[in-house]
């Protein structure tokens, strides 16, 4: 009989860098047995969902009380070697600049020490009618929390 249930992959801070695991499964490659580029993207959208949950920025409270949402306003990703069926990856992710209604992230996945990708996303706060907006200043100061010096990014 299970006592508790397991919990959902979850990720940590250690300092200001946010980890976020993820697993390689079968479905996340493609015909060359290789991770597909676009679930890069997917692992990079769960990992910064996983650290504004652990910052307590409650992005659906938000949605629900037709203050705003974040959406990506740009990013740039670089693809630098292959993640293949069951690697162990690390979504390494800080933030490196903050603004009044946007922050820009940039995000590494790792297997072990090799670099497999990196991305730079620069999410804007957005209200219910798509124009930006100041992001709530709890969400500011949280993120002030681990914000990385420029010479340490």
């Amino acid at each position: 009989m299970v006592k508790t249930l397991p919990q959902p992959p979850s990720g940590l801070f250690n300092g200001p860098l946010h980890l976020f695991p993820v697993r390689v499964y079968y479905e996340d490659t493609d015909l060359s047995g290789i991770v597909y580029h676009a679930n890069y993207l997917r692992w990079f959208e769960r990992a910064r969902s996983d650290m504004l949950r652990l910052l307590e920025v409650d992005q659906r409270a938000a949605v629900e009380a037709g203050e705003g949402a974040y959406a990506v306003a740009d990013l740039a990703i670089r693809y630098v070697a292959p993640a293949r069926l069951d690697d162990a990856v690390i979504i390494e992710t800080t933030a490196a600049e903050i603004g009044a209604a946007s922050v820009r992230l940039l995000q590494r996945a790792m297997r072990e020490k090799d670099l497999l990708a990196e991305m730079s996303v620069r999410v804007g706060f957005i209200s219910p009618d798509g124009r930006p907006r100041r992001q709530p200043a709890p969400w500011r100061a949280a993120f002030e929390t681990v914000l990385t010096p420029k010479d340490a990014a």
